[in-house]
C-alpha cells in the first residue's frame, strides 16, 4: 500500500527518470555492512556498538558513519576507520553476499521497458556500486551511477540528484527519488524531485513521513502503478 500527498495532487506529471538509493533499497547489504563495521570497530580497538547502532549509520557516508557512532574521533581517524571498513567489506563478500530484494529485477526492467531511465544515488564509493549492480545482476538496468566519491556533498545534500539531472538532462519534475532512509527523501526533497520512501530497508516508516516523502510503499511492485500515475 503506498500513501500519496495531497499537495499539488491536481499536477500530472510524467516521470522519465527514477534515481535508486542502492543499500536498503535494491540491495539487502545490512548484514554485510553491520559485520563489517563491527569488525572495524574491533579491529581499530574502538567500543563496541550494537546491530542497531550501527544499522542507524547506513546510508551516511563512510566517514560520517564513524563520525556518528564516535564523534571523539578526528577527522584522520575516521578516514583511517572507512580505509579499514572498505578492506573487511571486500573480503567480506566473500562470504556474506548480498541479495537484491524480491521483485527489485523485475520493477527496474518493466520501468526500463517503459521508458523511464534508471539511476543511482548512494552513499557507498563508485566501484563498490559497479561490482554489487553487476553482482546482483542488475547493472543492464542502469543509466548512471553515483557514489559519494562522485559528488563533493553526498547525501542528504541534493548534489546526487541534481548531477544526475545536469548529467542527464533532466528536470527535477520529471524526477522520482526512491529510499529507505531520511536522508534519501531530505536529498529528493531538496532537489525539488518527487520522493517515494520504502518501508523494507533500514529506515522506519514514520521517519520516511517525517522527512516528507511523497509516497511509501512496502512492495517493489507498487513503484511501477505510482510511476504511471504521476
Amino acid at each position: 500500500m503506498y500513501q500519496k500527498e495531497t499537495s499539488n495532487s491536481n499536477h500530472k506529471r510524467k516521470i522519465s527518470l527514477v534515481v535508486f538509493d542502492f543499500d536498503g533499497t535494491l540491495a539487502d547489504t545490512r548484514n554485510n555492512i553491520v559485520t563489517t563495521l563491527q569488525m572495524t570497530i574491533k579491529e581499530m580497538a574502538l567500543p563496541s556498538r550494537s546491530d542497531d547502532e550501527c544499522a542507524s549509520t547506513i546510508g551516511l557516508p563512510l566517514v560520517y558513519c564513524f563520525k556518528k557512532l564516535f564523534p571523539e574521533l578526528t577527522d584522520e581517524q575516521t578516514k583511517l576507520c572507512a580505509e579499514t571498513y572498505k578492506k573487511i567489506f571486500s573480503q567480506n563478500l566473500e562470504s556474506i553476499k548480498p541479495q537484491a530484494f524480491p521483485q527489485v529485477k523485475e520493477t527496474l526492467k518493466t520501468l526500463k521497458d517503459k521508458g523511464a531511465t534508471i539511476t543511482i544515488a548512494s552513499s557507498r564509493n563508485h566501484i563498490s556500486l559497479v561490482e554489487l549492480t553487476h553482482y546482483l545482476g542488475i547493472d543492464i538496468y542502469i543509466s548512471l551511477m553515483l557514489g559519494a566519491d562522485d559528488v563533493v556533498n553526498a547525501k542528504p545534500d541534493a548534489e546526487p540528484v541534481t548531477k544526475t539531472l545536469e548529467t542527464l538532462h533532466k528536470k527535477a519534475e520529471e524526477t522520482l527519488v526512491v529510499g529507505d532512509m531520511a536522508v534519501d527523501i531530505t536529498m529528493g526533497k531538496s532537489a525539488g524531485t518527487k520522493t517515494c520512501g520504502v518501508t523494507w530497508g533500514n529506515g522506519k516508516e514514520e521517519e520516511l513521513r517525517e522527512a516528507g516523502a511523497d509516497f511509501i510503499i512496502s512492495t517493489m511492485e507498487e513503484l511501477t502503478r505510482i510511476v504511471d500515475q504521476l
